[in-house]
């Protein structure tokens, strides 16, 4: 019922609605459902939701008063968040709400409909250090408490581990006076006691107290064993009496289930071991009594074995032809993934016993990688089910709960075969690079089993205790970006890399797909709007900025629900949407081209590439030289990454003094300053090394960099260019920003196979191995034209005239 978690960042305004609760108190830390049903209540409820979602929780002296007034309220209570409503069908609601703060109410602003209230926060002042005395007082409390619910038969080995582990005596007392049976006369004055130390010793007291009670009762329960010995005796006699009606061929509700059970164990086809476990339990089952908490946990698990299809299988399609026009028709593009599905299905055509192959796809948000998988299952004709790994933090939801735990169930990859209902399904995971691990275990460590061809045929869910086959499970996952994948996970899988799209590409796709998508879901049809390919290309270079699609289909969408709009008005079309019209349907443009090309020609100015988890982009680098004494300034956000490559970027320049024609004490003399904008936003990583050093170079040369230029690599202290990652992304974010000429090292020449034939026709790669070459490519030496003598005339010698 109690949760730790920290509420300090929310605001809690001076003025809050009010409900009062009958017979429960509510303390700090507290999450606990109430069922709402008079008007005032719900009418207070309804305004918290509609505010900060805040109320404000105080305890009514008399249970039994439907409308208390003022004087039967107590005014210390608890501030509370409403976590979730739902509307019961008889009118009441059920919420669920969270214990905030301690308050005080100081002035009701408002009695009807509900109760509003100004109140004050009650700070509790802290314990100080815990002496001897207060630890004493306090495993005087542990201990009193775990009698209690022992004597109660209420222990809960999960609740005294929390109760051990508090050290602040204020949220022992609270969480004590929270889940022990206490009056609520009782439990309102440890709440109104502010002081830890005497709220308590308070609770001591009352627990005192409720020990004597609690021995009591128990010598009563003792006691009372003779009555139980006799309901046993009936039980007996109850099988007895179900033996005869067997025998008889009257059989009751109870017997009939039990044969069911049994029907249904010989019809499901399962391995030797998991039908002999079935049997046991249900001959457990039959000898227990159906009251019995231990029989409906029995009967769940055996729902589950026999639920799970341990032997079904959907047929694979394997006709390639047919495999190929469907990957065709729900994807342009992505020929790799395309071809290696292709791949699979030929081995498996072949090689029936083949195992599933463990796929990943990562690229950046909205290039497919979802929807291919359906794309994948709908051409195997298998099934497809998908769960989504960001945030999951807890191993059972791979593994399952052991079934000793009260409302256990099996993981999500047990729950996702029943779903499916076959045993080789396509199954997606998704976000596997957004896992976390917390004290409840590491998922992705439970996932290494799972994504182990070598080990998942005998998948073991702690809930079923039984090993699972699940090499035929075909996994796909996918990510963002696989540097933040575990590494023993990355390597069970083969990663397959989607980069972003062309303009060419979404064009193609906004056409095919995304168009006709959204002229379907709002509802007109395609003669309501005529949009050529000139306006597509002005919505994707102007109002998205992306690697994916996602963006563009809102904002085709969002046209065509203006369009929707019209033709509901009683328009009827059609519409033609041209460029010059799209900014009454769009707004203005959202996105002008990536950089402002013209104000990069002056020295001192260049432009690198950069790899982002949503795909490349360019980075302007800016360098300027002033009087000094030898500063580097480096401002933008840089990482210690980026930093050091300043650092050696301004060293290789130092020692290229002599070419760039100044002194060796120049530098002695100048500060610095080397800038990338867009400072709001963190930079770092191993590829802007020679962009650095062009831009330095530039600025002391005092010569201009050629502005349809990028650029790409780490440079060293000698200016040896070393290779870097992710080129296709980059080579696409220099093609959105119109630079058609990229430097990038000569050891990445092999990765320009993977960027399309397209994309390699419209650009220009100039491989280098140092940062000299850079140099002359960058600022070419002018060609010394050799005068050509001309030969003097010799004038022409006077022929003596004759007369």
């Amino acid at each position: 019922m109690d949760d730790f978690s920290s509420n300090e960042d929310v605001q809690i305004p001076e003025v809050l609605p009010m409900m009062a609760v009958r017979d429960v108190v509510i303390f700090n830390y507290m999450i606990i459902p109430l069922f709402v049903g008079r008007p005032g209540s719900v009418e207070a409820v309804n305004e918290a939701l509609g505010a900060n979602k805040l109320l404000m929780l105080v305890t009514q002296k008399d249970a039994t008063k439907d409308d208390p007034e003022i004087e039967d309220i107590y005014d210390v209570g608890m501030v509370c968040m409403v976590m979730r409503t739902l509307k019961l069908p008889d009118g009441r609601l059920k919420v669920l709400v969270q214990a905030m703060s301690k308050a005080r109410i100081t002035e009701f602003v408002r009695t009807e409909p509900s109760y509003q209230v100004k109140i004050e926060e009650i700070e509790e002042p802290e314990a100080g250090p815990v002496t001897i005395e207060i630890e004493a007082l306090m495993r005087t409390v542990r201990e009193q408490t775990e009698k209690i619910m022992s004597l109660r038969g209420i222990l809960s080995a999960d609740l005294m581990m929390i109760i051990n582990n508090i050290e602040d005596p204020g949220r022992l007392a609270d969480l004590v006076g929270s889940n022990l049976r206490l009056k609520v006369v009782e439990s309102q004055s440890i709440l109104e006691e502010i002081d830890p130390i005497k709220r308590l010793k308070l609770v001591s007291e009352l627990l005192g107290k409720e020990l004597e009670v609690s021995t009591v009762q128990a010598k009563i329960q003792n006691s009372a064993k003779e009555e139980m010995s006799k309901s046993q005796r009936e039980y007996f006699l109850r099988e007895q009496l179900h033996a005869l009606q067997k025998e008889l061929g009257d059989t009751d509700e109870r017997l009939q289930e039990i044969e069911e059970l049994e029907r249904k164990l010989k019809k499901t086809k399962m391995p030797k071991s998991v039908r002999k476990e079935a049997k046991k339990q249900i001959s457990r089952m039959e000898m227990m009594h159906p009251d019995s908490s231990e029989a409906t946990i029995i009967r769940t698990y055996i729902d589950w074995i026999l639920d799970v299809p341990w032997k079904k299988s959907s047929k694979d399609v394997l006709d390639l032809k047919a495999a190929k026009e469907i990957l065709d028709e729900d994807h342009y593009g992505l020929e790799r993934v395309k071809e290696r599905i292709l791949e699979y299905l030929a081995v498996r055509k072949l090689n029936k016993s083949t195992k599933g192959p463990i796929l990943c796809f990562v690229g950046p948000p909205g290039v497919g990688k979802t929807s291919l998988g359906q794309s994948i299952a709908r051409a195997m004709g298998r099934k497809f089910h998908r769960i989504s790994l960001g945030g999951m933090r807890d191993e059972a939801e791979i593994r399952g709960h052991r079934r000793t735990y009260i409302g256990a169930m099996p993981g999500r990859i047990i729950q996702g075969l029943k779903t499916t209902n076959t045993n080789n399904p396509i199954f997606m995971m998704d976000e596997i690079d957004k896992i976390g691990s917390d004290y409840r275990g590491d998922p992705s460590s439970a996932l290494l089993e799972v994504l182990d061809p070598e080990q998942n045929f005998e998948f073991s869910d702690h809930y079923l205790n039984l090993p699972f086959d699940l090499s035929k499970v075909m996994f796909i996952t996918t990510a963002n970006m696989s540097d933040t994948i575990p590494g023993p996970l990355y390597d069970r899988m083969e990663v397959i890399r989607l980069s972003g799209y062309t303009l060419e590409e979404k064009l193609v796709i906004a056409n095919r797909y995304l168009l006709p998508r959204q002229i379907t879901e709002n509802g007109i049809k395609p003669k309501h709007i005529l949009i050529d390919d000139e306006t597509l290309k002005h919505m994707i270079s102007h109002y998205t900025y992306e690697a994916g699609l996602r963006n563009l289909e809102r904002e085709i969408g969002k046209v065509c629900r203006k369009i929707a709009r019209k033709i509901a008005e009683g328009g009827k079309g059609p519409y033609r949407i041209s460029v010059r019209t799209i900014d009454k349907y769009l707004g203005p443009p959202k996105t002008i081209p990536e950089t402002d090309l013209d104000s990069l020609d002056q020295p001192g100015l260049a432009t690198g590439l950069a790899w982002t988890e949503v795909g490349g982009e360019i980075l302007q680098i800016e360098a300027n030289i002033m009087p000094g004494k030898g500063k580097l300034i480096l401002t933008g956000q840089l990482g210690d990454v980026m930093k050091e490559s300043a650092q050696a970027a301004l060293t290789y320049c130092r020692s290229r003094f002599k070419e760039l024609k100044v002194e060796p004490a120049y530098f002695d003399t100048i500060d610095i300053h080397i800038h990338v904008p867009a400072g709001a936003i963190p930079k770092d990583g191993p590829s802007a090394g020679i962009t650095l050093a062009t831009a330095l170079y530039s600025a002391i040369l005092g010569k201009k960099v050629n502005k349809k230029l990028a650029m790409t690599g780490e440079i060293t202290l000698r200016g040896r260019v070393l290779p870097i990652g992710g080129l296709k992304e980059k080579a696409l974010a220099a093609l959105r920003a119109d630079l058609h000429k990229v430097i990038i090292p000569e050891q990445n020449k092999k990765d320009l196979a993977e960027i399309p034939e397209v994309i390699r026709k419209k650009m220009q790669f100039f491989p280098v191995k140092s940062m000299d070459e850079i140099v002359k490519l960058v600022f070419p030496q002018p060609v010394k034209k050799t005068p050509v003598k001309t030969p003097r005339k010799t004038p022409a010698k006077a022929q003596p005239q004759t007369s």
